[in-house]
């Protein structure tokens, strides 16, 4: 078979048979097929689509590529279940969630990704952590779960290989927002991980790959569709991004307000609603609790009892971080060379997030190449949040640069992505609505 002959077929709007997408994913596992042509057939997927069943087929060939994990030899005494975002500026939920979950009963394996397009990456930011190892081996994963209730790590060569390598092109090539795609890559990582149930959050808004609610609501549909093929329960929660989450936008910043989240010293109160949200949506989808308000408050006791803070401490030394970093975090985080705040005038009423993400890339917390090599320390803190109102004493946000010039650009790029006026905009919901798989 000619691979040329599988980017016409989907050039031309056909639908890709059995072979053709095992033959794609033998290439993607292997590397025989080259860049250029696995970039030209994300680009006619992006455009022409994939149908649920191509896209249901896809997903469990991916999934297969590699080892699938198995956690009932372990004799768990709690769900397997984890989450996964399709992406945001300033999204720091899975440091939260994981520990908070894992502190609820539950066993969370979740293997997350790098920056795709303007969002930046799990991966990427849990990697702030000194000697944090992100790519353990499969046993060391194993018990860390095992042993903590959580383990964050990135996408090993052994767990769906194939969605690695098209995950990496698809950043670089402007097809990150294909739905078929999005919804292979998501479920054929979290199949290979061997979860019990998953809860999706699916981002609206212009820091979102989906920035209508409509778009938004056909990913959804789109995840718990083929998530059902392959008899993985799914529960799906859409949520705002039409600012920045929380108070931070890079790597280390954001591992820092995490810190302070756990710590239960500062709560941005639009994290809150979001993690609190997704916590308790895994409870409810794995059974441990079936009143979602009782599943909230099992939740925020995990945080304001410390038992959260403890777990993600246990889980960062089992992955050689430092025993005392939840206590000192400050002390080892990178931090940027420059630091200055950016002022405005008015009250914010809108932000192009996608705009910040951007410039975030421009800073160097974001990739512009594949493999390019990050700046852990830069970012935003501080950001004001829609409705704030800003004047000499409260700035737009702080920018943490290596350079004055970066600085300088970040600065005007800032400005540039955020509008003020002189009244208060009305207050949005962040939680735009949960579906399952009765809705």
């Amino acid at each position: 078979m000619l691979f040329t002959d599988v980017i016409r077929s989907k050039r031309d709007g056909g639908e890709l048979n059995d072979e053709q997408i095992q033959f794609l994913v033998d290439g993607l596992t292997d590397g025989s097929i080259p860049a250029e042509q696995i970039s030209a057939l994300a680009m006619a997927i992006f455009l022409n689509g994939m149908t649920f069943e191509e896209a249901g087929k896809l997903t469990l060939a991916m999934a297969s590529s590699g080892t699938v994990l198995d956690w009932q030899s372990d004799n768990l005494d709690g769900p397997v279940v984890d989450k996964h975002s399709t992406g945001g500026v300033g999204d720091k939920v899975s440091f939260l969630l994981a520990p908070i979950a894992a502190a609820c009963g539950c066993f969370v394996p979740m293997i997350s990704g790098r920056g795709l397009g303007h969002t930046g990456g799990t991966t990427d930011k849990i990697e702030s952590i000194p000697g944090y190892n992100s790519m353990p081996e499969f046993e060391t994963f194993r018990q860390t779960v095992k042993s903590v209730g959580c383990a964050i790590i990135g996408q090993t060569t052994d767990l769906a290989p194939a969605d690695r390598r098209i995950y990496s092109i698809r950043d670089v090539t402007g097809t990150v927002e294909s739905v078929p795609l999005i919804t292979a890559s998501i479920l054929s990582k979290k199949i290979a991980a061997g979860l019990d149930a998953l809860v999706m959050d699916v981002k609206v808004g212009s820091g979102a790959f989906m920035p209508t609610d409509e778009q938004a609501t056909e990913l959804a549909h789109s995840i718990m569709a083929t998530a059902a093929k392959a008899g993985l329960k799914t529960h799906v929660l859409i949520t705002d991004m039409n600012e920045v989450l929380g108070t931070t936008a890079g790597n280390a910043v954001e591992i820092e307000e995490s810190m302070r989240y756990l710590r239960n010293d500062v709560r941005e109160a639009r994290l809150d609603e979001v993690v609190l949200a997704l916590c308790g949506e895994m409870l409810i989808t794995t059974g441990l609790e079936t009143d979602r308000n009782n599943a909230r408050r099992r939740c925020d006791e995990a945080v304001t009892s410390g038992h959260a803070a403890e777990i993600f401490g246990r889980m960062c030394t089992a992955l050689g971080g430092p025993v005392d970093f939840v206590d000192n975090y400050s002390s080892y985080l990178p931090k940027a060379k420059v630091i200055r705040p950016v002022f405005g005038k008015g009250y914010v009423t809108d932000v192009d997030t996608r705009a910040v993400g951007n410039a975030l890339i421009e800073l160097g917390a974001g990739r512009r190449s594949v493999g390019e090599e990050l700046d852990l320390s830069v970012g935003f803190t501080d950001f004001a949040p829609v409705g704030a109102m800003l004047d000499k004493e409260r700035p737009l946000a702080v920018v943490h640069a290596a350079s004055s010039e970066d600085a300088v650009a970040a600065e005007k790029n800032l400005l540039a992505a955020c509008n003020t006026a002189e009244y208060a905009p009305a207050e949005r919901p962040i939680v735009h609505g949960i579906l399952t798989g009765d809705t």
